[in-house]
């Protein structure tokens, strides 16, 4: 086949996800047929760093032998089972073992499924499930906060509190609630410290909560980082208040750990780094360095004892997915694991994260640049038309997306929310692969800096 052929078979049998469908038809996609570490290469055997490991997932880096192996063996020795009705298999027991090890803090079970948006789905099922077992009929409503990312099914997709992903799907519907967006460069007031920002915005969390009545309320959901968001950063004592106001009005706490799990923050969780501690924990990506779809949930004993006592009244716990748990994607789940501990890759972050943040405060000089922001190995520049004032540019400039097409240019793949241009590259970067990363997303800026003069 012709690279042009898979072009446009593409064009004529895929409807891509996040894209612009109609565009797609002229622009075409970029066809990526290999990866060896933190590279990627299309059809035409033209390397780039993929500096966003993919969907923030591919923790270990492309050409991982170890995980092609043990999705191989596994297939050979138990190609599917499943959890239904008492049954089990090996890899789903030994990787529930080993998650409840390594869990922040104290949990009791653990869920399986797919995906990110299953796993924050099933999370506000359970948190009914465990309101209704009560005989809490009112107590539904579950908190998100503005800008904050959760996924796509119908429930998951009120919770994203982004326009892309509600405008024409008939979202936000109820019992979903929008708290504040912890963007501290962006929201906080003149003269506001990050801790008194913090208080604010815990102030307006017990506000909403009072406002809608306390019995109505039953969990917040977040990010330790805000990921799709815009990589926004928590403001100092921010999880410390919010906290504090969850447990006075009896508010379950789900972080979402999606993107934040197993070292992106530099910590093995989110929850760890910024002092979290969760009642529901989410996962899914780096679980498996995203070799294989899996994504799980945790809860705390408290709960559990609530959901399984009811299940018995009811006659059983009517949830699950057919792939729950699959033995392959546990298998290479269990196998990602002990990469992670055999290699010490929390060590590796450590080393090399302060190279990428230090080298991303620097693109904060640039002219495009109002702040560049991050915590570990994920990170964010976000483009100003005006630095003093920090006033955006038109989104109808699409700058962001022109800055992601010239960083493609520059052998660069990252990603444009709006404008905000964000990095979250494979944990297993070396350092002056990290420096090569900066490098090719500053020429990049001064491309679309040239490119603004002469179209803005």
């Amino acid at each position: 086949m012709t690279s042009n052929s898979i072009a446009e078979a593409d064009k004529a049998s895929l409807l891509h996800p996040y894209t612009n469908l109609v565009r797609h038809q002229s622009v075409g996609p970029l066809v990526i047929t290999r990866g060896e570490g933190v590279y990627v290469f299309d059809e035409q055997g033209r390397a780039y760093i993929e500096g966003m490991a993919g969907l923030w997932c591919t923790a270990l880096g492309w050409g991982e032998e170890r995980l092609a192996k043990a999705a191989a063996d596994q297939m050979m020795r138990l190609g599917f089972y499943h959890g239904f009705t008492h049954k089990s298999h090996d890899p789903m027991i030994r990787l529930a073992e080993k998650l409840l090890e390594l869990a922040p803090v104290p949990m009791s079970k653990v869920f399986f499924a797919n995906s990110g948006s299953e796993a924050n789905d099933t999370a506000i099922k359970m948190v009914w499930y465990y309101n209704n077992a009560l005989d809490r009929p009112r107590k539904k409503k579950i908190i998100s906060r503005l800008r904050g990312y959760h996924g796509v099914t119908v429930a998951v997709s009120s919770l994203t509190a982004l326009p892309h992903n509600q405008r024409g799907f008939d979202a936000p519907t109820t019992p979903y609630l929008q708290t504040d967006c912890p963007h501290y460069w962006r929201h906080g007031k003149p003269g506001e410290s990050e801790e008194d920002f913090a208080t604010r915005l815990a102030e307006n969390l017990e506000k909403l909560i009072l406002a809608e009545g306390p019995d109505t309320v039953a969990a917040l959901i977040a990010e330790p980082v805000m990921g799709a968001g815009g990589v926004i950063v928590p403001p100092a004592t921010y999880f410390e208040k919010i906290q504090a106001v969850l447990r006075k009005y009896d508010v379950l706490l789900i972080a979402d750990e999606v993107i934040c799990g197993f070292g992106r923050t530099g910590a093995r969780w989110g929850s760890e780094t910024f002092g979290l501690k969760p009642d529901i924990l989410t996962m899914a990506k780096a679980l498996s360095s995203g070799y294989a779809p899996i994504s799980a949930l945790m809860l705390t004993a408290p709960l559990y004892d609530v959901i399984a006592e009811y299940s018995d009244r009811l006659g059983l716990f009517g949830h699950g997915y057919t792939y729950s748990g699959h033995p392959v994607s546990a298998a290479v789940a269990l196998e990602t694991l002990a990469i992670y501990e055999e290699r010490d890759i929390l060590g590796h972050v450590a080393e090399v994260a302060p190279v990428f943040q230090q080298g991303l405060r620097r693109l904060a000089d640039h002219p495009l640049v109002g702040e560049a922001r991050g915590v570990g190995l994920v990170g964010a520049v976000e483009l100003v038309k005006d630095k003093a004032s920090r006033e955006s540019f038109d989104p109808a400039l699409g700058l962001g997306p022109k800055v992601v097409a010239f960083a493609q240019e520059q052998g660069l793949i990252t990603r444009a929310m709006g404008d905000v241009i964000a990095m979250s590259p494979p944990l297993v970067i070396k350092a002056e692969e990290v420096r090569d990363m900066l490098s090719r997303l500053e020429r990049a800026l001064d491309l679309a800096e040239s490119w603004v003069a002469a179209n803005a």
